[in-house]
């Protein structure tokens, strides 16, 4: 069925919210990006006039079309090389969706969308529905073909298992800044001993490299070995050049609304190092280097002005 203008504008005015939906359903902007485009071929062949509520159609079909994906990315991520971690979006993409409310902004941090993973993916779809974008019980459960009262306690359940793992701070952009060129400060300083002092003694380091790029399968735990690693990460070396592809420019920015740092070479963005911060210190650095998962953080990059980067690493 040929759709009208009419009905290309409304579906274009839902692309936003269903993008948002479906990256924090699905950790990957790449998916989310093919998730809401089949959602758009749905609609396209669906029998508009018998469509009461486009928006919660909509829903319904984006968001049963992620939970299969979700079912079928876990097998896959059995046999992913390394340690998985969610794609970073940098400071002022869209698909970070809304950031009105403490809760809509801890939902899409880098460190909730990895405690996501623990969820089941009809959990994971009730809190996403319910945390993120505020929808009553009674639409959750109509587009899971649930009970409201079954939604509730979905949500509860999984609100619980994400707050047990869960002690980000909230901080400005600002803050967010000066806490990485801190980091940045200690990193490169050669000694170990300023970097601990930053971090909470439990401190750990998560790397992705997909198989694509070297990355440790085992996360480093302890804020003395955490320290060591980034020490040694920082210090310079041709065979990091090498495989960097140049000498990385090294910014201080935000991903996911966390401080992170953003490696860029020529352009390209070659790493982002999202960092969790509690009270104590920081508590976990996320380094994201498959290139795959950096391809929009690239285009988003080339797209705004950065000023002068921190320092040359390597």
């Amino acid at each position: 069925m040929a759709l009208t203008v009419n009905d290309v504008e409304r579906f274009e005015a839902s692309r936003p919210r269903l993008e948002a939906i479906a990256y924090r359903l699905l950790g990957s902007a790449s998916e989310a990006e093919d998730a809401v485009q089949e959602t758009f071929l749905r609609w396209q062949a669906a029998d508009l006039d018998h469509i009461e509520v486009p928006e919660a159609w909509l829903a319904k079909v984006l968001t049963n079309l992620c939970l299969n994906q979700l079912t079928s990315a876990r097998a896959r991520r059995e046999t992913y090389v390394g340690q998985w971690l969610p794609e970073p979006l940098l400071a002022g993409d869209p698909m970070l969706g809304p950031a009105d409310t403490a809760e809509q902004r801890e939902s899409v941090s880098y460190a909730v969308l990895t405690l996501l993973e623990r969820l089941s993916p009809t959990e994971r779809a009730v809190y996403v529905l319910r945390e993120a974008f505020a929808y009553p019980h009674r639409e959750i459960a109509e587009i899971l073909d649930l009970t409201e009262a079954a939604s509730q306690q979905i949500f509860h359940r999984a609100k619980k298992h994400v707050a047990d793992g869960r002690s980000r701070t909230e901080i400005d952009e600002a803050a967010a800044r000066r806490i990485v060129e801190e980091f940045l400060a200690a990193a490169t300083s050669g000694r170990t001993e300023p970097l601990v002092r930053l971090l909470t003694q439990d401190a750990v380091s998560i790397g992705d490299g997909g198989g694509k790029v070297p990355a440790r399968a085992k996360a480093f735990e302890g804020a003395l070995a955490v320290a060591k690693f980034m020490r040694g990460l920082f210090k310079p070396s041709r065979a990091k050049r090498v495989l960097a592809g140049g000498s990385p420019e090294v910014y201080a920015t935000t991903a996911n609304g966390d401080p992170a740092v953003v490696a860029v070479v020529e352009g390209r963005v070659v790493g982002v190092i999202c960092l969790e911060v509690t009270a104590g210190g920081i508590a976990a650095f996320r380094n994201q280097v498959n290139p795959d998962k950096l391809e929009r953080a690239t285009r988003r990059w080339a797209s705004a002005d950065h000023g002068d980067p921190l320092l040359h690493a390597f």
